[in-house]
């Protein structure tokens, strides 16, 4: 690990796309809040300063010690972390006067800058920030403008520190991964040898040293990520690991069964559990999106309170928690980004439980998953599945939640997924869903008037799950689905297709 990257968070909502695109690089990162006492600089080999919602010329800016890394190993600075290398160092940042939000070409680049190579001029990146940079300590350069930044980049003479305003962690940065590897591989000189079969030696090792002789108890759902974290886990204690599945009541059509069936030879230990009155026990008369899914939380933690105590000295609690969802709860590793929704799988759990926690994925991204497990040889079709919420209908009924409107999505979703899978589709898109709205809309059906409910289609392509767009699916196909579905679910007579991309809209509607 001695060419390690740290990553230092200054709360931007993006930080951890900086790590995706430094590990598709198969290089090393770890991602610090900047006030975390739990990195240390030697530690690293290059360091990346990252974006934030704040403003160095705020009241209490966040900031951090940087003479142990400054003119001393490699440092990139971007967004915020620019702004922060010109501000605190003898230049000038101030509002800007011009929208510096979306797409931009950079209308100016010295290619005699190494961390420009091979990139050309018009090269389109994205922007996202209200200050400018106004002007350069003496000791730096600029080296890319666009027609509104002067300063889109600048170096410093003597060091090996140079920063951007743009965001190359975006996709819209269409030289971003380019413009990163100049830096990590041409002037920090890291080695590229970051790979799955690294990730999978380094983590069941780490997995037996934390967790010992010590019995896990894993919370199954089928989906990739846990299924990934189980072999994980089995790979490092073996029969000490106990699965447990939970039919919430919220999953799709059959799939409880279907999903004990699918471990039937994985030489995984699984017991499936039927809660599903609970869940909907605490649910009744629940419509707040975030009341939902604490309330499902709430239950999971009884359920594997109970399972756990059949258990004799379990000591951990293992689940398959990935880097987006601890980012869209708190910031990574507790920095100060601000919260989009919370996750069930997310902040530990209560005294009572006295199971320690053990996340295997928990630093990681769904593609990473994925490539994790075809590295430990987990059949392809279930590496495949499209994810699936945890909070699982729950969070794709909106309004109040009753096993009629469940029964009734159920019936919806499995039209719509068969219906991808029939038609060649379903390994084009990254997720898809039914949404059940909380509106009735007139129809007719023969010579009668109706008035029932209006279903959301939604289908989305992705890497990750932090940036989305919708799915351009064929008329015909849509128009297929639509009509099984308002002829076989009674109780629905509308059909709409959401074309929403993330962001600004959200994967789930909840």
């Amino acid at each position: 690990m001695e060419n390690k990257i740290l990553i230092l968070d200054f709360g931007s909502q993006v930080t951890q796309l900086i790590a995706r695109r430094v590990r598709e690089l198969n290089i090393y990162c770890e991602i610090h809040p900047y006030n975390s006492k739990k990195y240390n600089f030697d530690n690293f080999k290059a360091v990346i300063l990252s974006g934030s919602p704040h403003s160095v010329r705020g009241e209490n800016p966040p900031k951090v010690d940087l003479s142990a890394v400054k003119g001393k190993k490699p440092l990139l600075g971007i967004c915020y972390g620019a702004q922060y290398l010109a501000h605190f160092y003898g230049g000038e940042v101030g509002s800007s006067n011009t929208r510096e939000y979306g797409r931009a070409n950079l209308s100016y680049i010295n290619n005699e800058s190494p961390l420009f190579k091979g990139i050309d001029a018009g090269s389109q990146v994205w922007m996202s920030h209200s200050d400018t940079i106004l002007s350069l300590p003496d000791n730096y350069k600029c080296i890319a403008s666009t027609h509104d930044v002067a300063n889109a980049a600048y170096e410093i003479e003597g060091e090996q520190t140079y920063a951007i305003q743009f965001h190359p962690e975006v996709y819209h940065s269409v030289d971003g991964t380019k413009l990163l590897e100049n830096f990590l591989v041409h002037i920090a000189g890291v080695a590229q040898e970051w790979t799955p079969d690294n990730f999978v030696d380094a983590t069941v090792a780490e997995i037996k040293e934390k967790v010992g002789n010590d019995k896990v108890v894993l919370g199954l759902s089928g989906g990739v990520d846990s299924t990934v974290a189980a072999v994980l886990l089995n790979k490092a204690i073996g029969e000490n690991l106990y699965c447990v599945f939970v039919n919430n009541g919220l999953l799709r059509k059959d799939e409880f069964s279907s999903v004990l069936k699918q471990y039937e030879g994985m030489g995984l230990n699984v017991k499936g559990v039927d809660a599903s009155q609970q869940f909907y026990n605490e649910l009744k008369g629940l419509s707040d999106p975030e009341a939902k899914r604490k309330a499902i939380g709430k239950v999971f933690i009884d359920v594997f309170d109970q399972e756990a105590n059949l258990i004799e000295d379990v000591k951990w609690l293992a689940q398959g928690t990935i880097y987006p969802d601890v980012i869209e709860s708190v910031s990574a590793d507790g920095g100060p980004s601000a919260t989009i929704k919370s996750h069930h799988n997310v902040g530990g759990l209560p005294d009572f439980m006295k199971l320690k926690i053990v996340e295997p994925l928990r630093m990681i991204f769904k593609d990473e998953v994925r490539r994790a497990g075809a590295a430990m040889g987990i059949d392809k079709n279930l590496l495949g599945r499209h994810p699936f919420p945890g909070p699982g209908l729950a969070i794709r009924i909106l309004g109040d939640i009753t096993p009629e409107k469940v029964a009734m999505l159920q019936e919806v979703d499995a039209i719509f997924i068969n219906g991808l899978r029939e038609h060649g589709l379903y390994d084009k898109v990254w997720q898809a869903g039914a949404i059940l709205l909380p509106v009735q809309s007139v129809g007719v059906m023969g010579d009668e008037r109706t008035y029932e409910k209006a279903v959301a289609l939604r289908a989305v392509e992705s890497t990750d799950g932090m940036t989305a767009d919708w799915v351009n699916l064929p008329y015909e196909f849509l128009q297929k689905v639509s009509n099984d579905i308002i002829n076989k679910v009674k109780g629905v007579n509308r059909v709409v297709y959401d074309i929403s991309s993330k962001p600004p809209a959200t994967i789930e509607w909840e």
